[in-house]
């Protein structure tokens, strides 16, 4: 049977992306932490809507994900299907459930950054950070659930939405270093998350250090 998210492509990892973190650093960071390699394809802003590359991603968007000959569009289900595959989606059905919970509500937290950046005309930053407050206590009580907030958002395990809260507050955090400040748990999080060997190795590259969090016009 002919399945269109399969092509001729060379063993490994490839993520296709432009020159930020954007949707494509919780992947990375995963990857990364996992101990995998990949390859980075980089898309100039101005080369994507030129060609074959955007008309034939499935949604028109990137980031576009290979696992060899296999395929991928969407960045979360790039992550699930990854979180899958390293065993850090969860053990039970249950615990597949809270996970996947967690992860929508991290995708809430993360779409409320990009609006604001994007979509809002007139982004008024006081306010935006005063409302943040109330979303980021549902985090600091989910950690408080889990072992008092020393360990992750669920189990002994980091799973992928670990991954996906991190990249999330690191956004939080370049836009206002002081965000946690009312939130110990978090703030404690974070630290113990960065501190993991190989996601310090990452975070401290060269390619990490070169991307901007979002295109720099904005």
């Amino acid at each position: 049977m002919f399945n269109p998210f399969i092509s001729l492509a060379v063993p490994g990892y490839t993520l296709t992306y432009f020159p930020t973190r954007g949707r494509a650093e919780v992947i990375r960071l995963l990857l990364a932490d996992q101990g995998a390699s990949w390859t980075d394809d980089e898309v100039r802003m101005e080369d994507w809507p030129i060609g074959n590359l955007k008309k034939n991603a499935v949604f028109g968007q990137l980031p576009h994900f290979q696992d060899g000959n296999f395929e991928l569009y969407q960045s979360n289900t790039i992550l699930r299907y990854l979180g899958r595959k390293y065993g850090i989606s969860g053990h039970n059905e249950q615990e597949i459930a809270i996970i996947e919970m967690i992860n929508d509500g991290v995708e809430d937290l993360k779409m409320k950054y990009y609006t604001y950046f994007f979509f809002d005309p007139e982004p008024n930053k006081e306010k935006f950070l005063a409302e943040l407050e109330t979303q980021l206590g549902y985090f600091e009580k989910i950690l408080s659930k889990n072992s008092n907030g020393s360990k992750f958002l669920v189990g002994d395990k980091v799973t992928y939405a670990d991954y996906n809260l991190l990249d999330t507050l690191q956004c939080y955090l370049d836009l206002s270093p002081t965000c946690l400040s009312a939130f110990p748990l978090l703030s404690g999080y974070v630290e113990r998350m960065m501190k993991r060997p190989n996601l310090s190795q990452y975070l401290g590259s060269e390619g990490r250090k070169r991307r901007p969090i979002i295109p720099k016009s904005k």
